[in-house]
């Protein structure tokens, strides 16, 4: 058997650091989140990739469309369950690697406390992005991409605008216009 030598961690276990990229649908959120974990060399966790196949699979055997992130039935079967996945293999990585998160966020954005229960649950201090652009963009954005899980968001535009994480959350972020981004 072959002894491993050590890899070389662009990481000090000192700085590992945990950083949540939020916002609306067609923002950006997941390029922004993309590029971060590129500069910083941590695990990318988006909420739609990680927890993909298994919210198709339960929505498909509950009788429900696979497509469907926006009914108030997909949110109370599925969203705490893809929230809460996102954050146990983020406490995981944690231990040895930064970690960036992508997720709307929506109800804890309208949370004043919410970063000190991510601080008391992963024992760093995170470092919140909360990305925007114009609607008109953000539904130009939606448009171009063509995936299915939008299609209630743009057949009733109004109540997904009413819906959509606060253009100011609760506490305070590091904001990102993607605006200029096309």
């Amino acid at each position: 058997m072959t002894e491993l030598s050590p890899i070389p961690r662009e990481n000090n276990p000192n700085t590992l650091a945990l950083h949540i990229v939020t916002g609306a649908a067609g923002v950006g959120k997941s390029t922004f989140g993309k590029h971060l974990a590129v500069e910083l060399g941590a695990v990318f966790l988006d909420s739609d990739t990680v927890t993909e196949p298994v919210v198709r699979a339960g929505l498909t055997a509950a009788g429900l469309d696979p497509t469907d992130r926006d009914s108030p039935e997909y949110k109370r079967l599925f969203r705490d369950a893809v929230y809460e996945c996102l954050f146990a293999t983020a406490a995981e990585n944690l231990t040895h690697t930064s970690v960036v998160i992508v997720g709307p966020f929506t109800r804890e954005l309208r949370d004043a406390n919410w970063p000190k229960h991510l601080h008391n649950r992963f024992g760093v201090q995170p470092t919140i992005w909360h990305v925007t652009c114009s609607d008109v963009l953000r539904r130009e954005r939606i448009m171009k991409r063509g995936n299915p899980r939008d299609r209630a968001k743009l057949i009733d535009w109004a109540q997904h605008i009413a819906d959509a994480p606060p253009a100011q959350p609760a506490f305070e972020v590091n904001l990102v216009d993607t605006s200029r981004s096309r």
